[in-house]
């Protein structure tokens, strides 16, 4: 049986083609599915077990804790031995408090009254004072001053040094307050006292940081007056030192409701360790700014409303019953918060506040009408969707912009949620409409964007041969019948020679002997991780951008914890809206194909932030105003571009000529048969069949001055001129023009030089926008 191979075209049991060579390459390299990289990732960021191990131990310590200021207290309150006493009343603070005018009174309750209820948020200008002995020698003297003199008697300079931190309080010349009160559930206590508790945020408006104190306190009710001890954050406040701060008269009162209250909060912790609900403190890693201890001193405002009409609208807000009410009067509060400590005290007047109802209420409404603004983007949005899903249309959109709205909508799902998971109550239920539409559309975008990417990419794509790494190069020789190979050709393979003795005489000859066997091997090479991840990075446009989407939702979610990173991240994407799409446009020389409602709904849903009045409780910056123009701005442009301006008409005249492919180019006509009726340009790529020629070019003068047979002839023609023969001329001009171009419209010339019908590269290019042929990136038709 003889072992001599075929001709160069059969196959052997060891030949192997290229083609099979290169796919053998690819179906090695398979990629790792994105979704179990992102997975992976979100485990890691979101993997916080050690941080529940310390909370949890927290909360232990904080149990033992109260536990035995428990005991202490109870044993105080009996009058037998205990290591706790309540330290008197400072003497020199009731008169500063009067030299500021934070002192309440009883009032006439037919004529005015205070609230009973003062749960809500309080947002104010403080004015700051430096009340240390050094500084009240060499400041201008104040009609409080020597009372603050008194008040910082005992002052240790040492001390306030170490207490005072690193927090710029000159700076902080806003102050916020929020509040909430509850009524003692003890027997023995009157109706005339209640418990108070809260945060208080001090703003340094140069660096927009904020410092945060907690603070417990007592609401005597009769003369609208709160006392209250605050600390900064992770330093929790001693309830029984609240009888020491009260006037004399309100003392054993309140005495009486703090061994309650201390039990109530060791029965609830019990319960939150015994259930697993551990809570972690997000702040618990901040570096503290400060350790000073302060006192606050709350006065009420009071309202020109009898007490018994205030009383009636307290009860509709708390318990609605559908009767009539007076208007909602202003709730406000002055006070003084201070430290000894650290010789500090802050005054802030007039301090305007919500109820948390009436902040329910509003938070209700915006709840209702951020949904209808989110639920007007998302229609606007599939309509521009359905728009631009021809090829045409994507081509003109820029990637980048629906990729930054899909990131500023993503971060409004994220805010939503965090918020509607913070607020209290049942209303904050309604932020969920707004977070589950801000998600919608988020999703919607995301996807339109990756459809833009996918279809746009290969539009700056090089073209890349895979080569094979030859361990020998040798000339192959063509056998008969392979005329496709030529003769010169060299392939890289690998030269598999078999070495046969040398036969005897009156063998085999020569042409029955093996020949060595040739085989296409690629190179067997094993990458690294970071190389075979970085070249999957690079071949996998999907890789790349839920790569980038997954940063911006991890910026995004640290983002969120910090004011001053979400109002820059806000600023910059938010300013981005519509750069990329007026620099698309200007480098393609073609309109965006936006809808100008999409536009203007896009850019003015989002600017209701800039409502002073806000539930999110955002200050608008000065700059908000300058960047909402700047946006505008950016619409106006887009507009202007797709309308008779044109997308370049902002750049100079020597940047504004922009070059764009002509697929209908003037074809040179067939030389065969001019006569012959089936003339034609060749066959299409796509459908194979013959791209005729109109009959409009068959039989054409070479150029408009020339006269046609008909003319030469003389028929029909006199001897002179017509008066209107050059209006004749110029009308077989715009003829043979409107003829070529209707023409040339049949067929189309794709750079790579193969031909298409016109209605078939269309109807390619609503699929793929590569040549059928070579595979090349093809311009927008």
């Amino acid at each position: 049986m003889s072992n001599a191979p075929g001709p160069l075209g059969a196959l052997t049991p060891r030949d192997e083609p290229e083609e099979a060579g290169n796919a053998a390459v690819q179906r090695v390299r398979s990629p790792i599915p994105p979704f179990l990289f992102i997975t992976f990732m979100l485990f890691l960021f979101t993997n916080h077990n050690g941080d529940e191990f310390l909370a949890r131990h927290q909360y232990q310590d904080a149990l033992r804790t109260l536990t035995y200021q428990l005991s202490n207290y109870t044993a105080w309150m009996n009058g037998t031995e205990s290591n706790f006493s309540v330290p008197d009343q400072d003497p020199t603070v009731p008169p500063l408090l009067r030299s500021f005018n934070i002192n309440g009174g009883i009032l006439d309750p037919l004529a005015s009254s205070y609230f009973s209820n003062t749960t809500g948020t309080f947002h104010g200008n403080a004015q700051f004072y430096n009340v240390t002995p050094p500084s009240l020698n060499n400041s201008t003297a104040h009609e409080w001053s020597p009372l603050a003199e008194k008040y910082m008697a005992n002052a240790n300079m040492s001390l306030i040094l170490d207490k005072i931190g690193s927090w710029n309080w000159s700076a902080s010349d806003k102050i916020a307050l929020s509040l909430i009160e509850r009524r003692p559930s003890s027997a023995n206590a009157s109706g005339n006292v209640a418990l108070i508790h809260g945060k208080i945020e001090l703003t340094d408006e140069s660096t927009s940081e904020d410092l945060r104190l907690e603070f417990e306190g007592i609401h005597i009710i009769s003369n609208g007056t709160m006392y209250a001890l605050a600390q900064p954050t992770g330093q929790h406040v001693d309830l029984r030192l609240l009888p020491g701060i009260v006037p004399e008269a309100f003392r054993n009162e309140t005495a009486r409701i703090i061994e309650p209250e201390l039990g109530s909060r060791i029965s609830k912790l019990k319960n939150l360790i015994d259930a697993g609900v551990i809570e972690q403190d997000l702040n618990s890693d901040e570096d503290p700014k400060t350790s000073c201890p302060f006192s606050l001193y709350v006065v009420l405002d009071p309202v020109n409303v009898p007490e018994r009409l205030l009383r009636e609208f307290e009860e509709e807000t708390q318990r609605p019953a559908g009767i009539w009410t007076v208007k909602p009067p202003p709730l406000s509060i002055s006070g003084l918060l201070m430290s000894k400590e650290c010789g500090i005290v802050y005054e802030f007047q007039k301090t305007e506040g919500v109820g948390l109802r009436s902040l329910f209420r509003k938070l209700t409404t915006y709840a209702g009408t951020t949904a209808i603004a989110y639920l007007v983007m998302l229609i606007l949005l599939s309509r521009q969707m359905k728009r631009s899903r021809t090829p045409s249309g994507i081509s003109r959109i820029s990637f980048w912009t629906f990729l930054v709205q899909s990131t500023v909508d993503s971060l409004s799902f994220a805010g939503h949620t965090v918020f509607a998971l913070v607020a209290d109550g049942k209303p904050s239920l309604s932020l969920i409409a707004p977070a589950f539409l801000a998600c919608v559309l988020f999703a919607n975008e995301s996807q339109f964007a990756m459809l833009i990417q996918q279809f746009q990419v290969p539009e700056d794509a090089t073209p890349r041969t895979p080569a094979l790494v030859p361990t020998a190069t040798n000339p192959v020789p063509v056998s008969e019948g392979a005329a496709d190979v030529p003769a010169n050709a060299t392939t890289a393979a690998t030269v598999d020679v078999h070495p046969t003795p040398t036969p005897p005489p009156g063998a085999q000859s020569a042409a029955s002997l093996p020949t060595p066997t040739v085989q296409a091997t690629p190179l067997q090479t094993q990458p690294s991780f970071l190389a075979f991840f970085i070249q999957h990075l690079r071949s996998d446009p999907q890789m790349r951008l839920w790569l980038v989407l997954f940063v911006f939702l991890t910026l995004m979610v640290h983002t969120i914890l910090s004011a001053t990173l979400s109002i820059i991240f806000v600023a910059i994407t938010y300013s981005l809206f519509w750069l990329p799409q007026i620099v698309r446009s200007a480098r393609r020389g073609r309109s965006s194909g936006l809808a100008k409602e999409y536009l203007v709904g896009t850019t003015v849903t989002p600017d209701f932030l800039l409502c002073p009045k806000n539930v999110l409780e955002i200050e608008p910056r000065p700059w908000s105003y300058y960047l909402a123009a700047f946006v505008c701005l950016q619409v106006a442009v887009v507009i202007l571009q797709d309308t008779g301006l044109g997308p370049t008409f902002f750049l100079p005249r020597r940047y504004a000529a922009v070059k764009t492919y002509d697929y209908h180019p003037v074809m040179p006509l067939p030389n065969d048969d001019p006569e012959s009726p089936d003339q034609s340009l060749g066959d299409c790529a796509i459908c194979m069949d013959t791209i005729h020629i109109d009959a409009s070019l068959r039989r054409r003068p070479t150029s408009l001055d020339e006269k046609s047979d008909w003319e030469k002839s003389g028929k029909g023609t006199s001897k002179r001129k017509p008066r209107g023969g050059t209006a004749g001329g110029i009308l077989n001009a715009v003829q043979m023009g409107v003829g070529n171009a209707t023409a040339r419209k049949n067929y189309s010339l794709a750079p790579c030089h193969h031909l298409f019908h016109t209605e078939c590269l269309e109807k390619w290019l609503a699929i793929k926008n590569i040549c059928p042929q070579c595979r090349r990136p093809l311009p927008p038709l």
